[in-house]
């Protein structure tokens, strides 16, 4: 099959890029120095090419990516760095074949854990990103908490997520520098193995930090969004579109809201300029020299890879027009 065959929208992966992402990221964080982020693509398909590399520890944001990918063999360490009292879920997750742990930031939360049967956690501190995660001198008093209801106390985490996109890689290594000092005093109080922060804008600031796994996603596939800081990983994920209508100066894709993550402003088109987005379209114009006619492929490159992928059944992996693999975005949902 060719990329020409599909019906379009259609979210393509290029087997060349994503290939190379995964290698590059492999050099800079081998084996359990990278706890890849499930909720960037929810798909086990991508999970299990991360593993092949050496990636056998998994971040997951939803209960559902946990036991989906400890059904599909990926349970040796899965970590729910997310926060949740919904007793069915946890329960489901303790259940699991494989080995779970949950991040806890309060009481309630860890007794819901321990009253689901789960046996492990790590402590969420926050560490200035308005969110989850306890207070940094309140993070011990909750792991003595959590040892004294029968629970494994692993470590702490605290997401940076606020940090990610700092302009200048000089200034943002200053600030994540600083926040991760709260990390690490919390982990004095709480103790543990782990001290787990990061994500794809900060994943190569972590040397000295005190951090021992980063908990990246999106760099497998990329975005605009991550794109812009100059980062050492391609775009690998596309939605092919079909041009539907022609103006005068400008031209319409069958791409849009419903099938784009939007939060962090308007895609790109490859060889375009990209003017507006609607339920189902995109409307962009042509760079000088270019034109398109009503039928005509466009490769639109999203803003937010992480919702985007959520928003597809399926994605194909390509090489130069053909199309290899159908790749079912099976974690998706909740």
């Amino acid at each position: 099959m060719h990329i020409e065959d599909l019906p379009t929208p259609a979210l393509l992966i290029d087997a060349d890029a994503f290939d190379r992402n995964l290698a590059t990221m492999s050099a800079a964080l081998p084996g359990t120095r990278l706890r890849p982020h499930v909720k960037a693509h929810k798909c086990t398909s991508i999970a299990a090419a991360q593993a092949a590399i050496g990636h056998r520890t998994f971040t997951c944001a939803t209960p559902r990516e946990v036991v989906g990918m400890a059904a599909a063999g990926l349970g040796d360490d899965l970590l729910l760095a997310n926060e949740t009292v919904d007793a069915t879920r946890l329960a489901a997750m303790a259940a699991c074949e494989g080995n779970v742990t949950v991040a806890v930031d309060s009481e309630a939360t860890l007794s819901a854990a321990v009253a689901a049967g789960l046996r492990a956690c790590l402590i969420d501190v926050n560490v200035g990103l308005p969110r989850c995660g306890v207070a940094p001198d309140r993070a011990g008093h909750l792991a003595d908490l959590a040892r004294a209801r029968g629970m494994t106390v692993r470590g702490v985490m605290g997401y940076e997520g606020h940090l990610m996109m700092v302009p200048g890689h000089a200034d943002r290594a200053a600030q994540v520098a600083a926040s991760m000092s709260l990390l690490l005093r919390a982990h004095a109080d709480v103790g543990g193995d782990i001290v787990s922060a990061g994500g794809t804008g900060t994943f190569d600031l972590h040397e000295h930090t005190g951090v021992n796994e980063v908990q990246a996603g999106s760099y497998a596939l990329l975005d605009t969004h991550y794109g812009s800081l100059g980062l050492p990983f391609e775009q690998a994920a596309f939605i092919l579109g079909t041009v539907i209508s022609v103006g005068p100066e400008w031209a319409v894709a069958d791409v849009g809201l419903k099938a784009l993550g939007m939060d962090h402003g308007n895609p790109s088109v490859v060889g375009g300029s990209v003017w507006f987005c609607s339920d189902e379209h995109v409307v962009f114009s042509c760079e000088t020299g270019r034109t398109v006619a009503v039928g005509d492929r466009v490769h639109v490159i999203p803003a937010h890879i992480d919702p985007t992928m959520a928003m597809h059944e399926a994605a194909w992996l390509v090489r130069a027009g053909e199309v290899l693999d159908r790749w079912p975005i099976d974690l998706r949902l909740w």
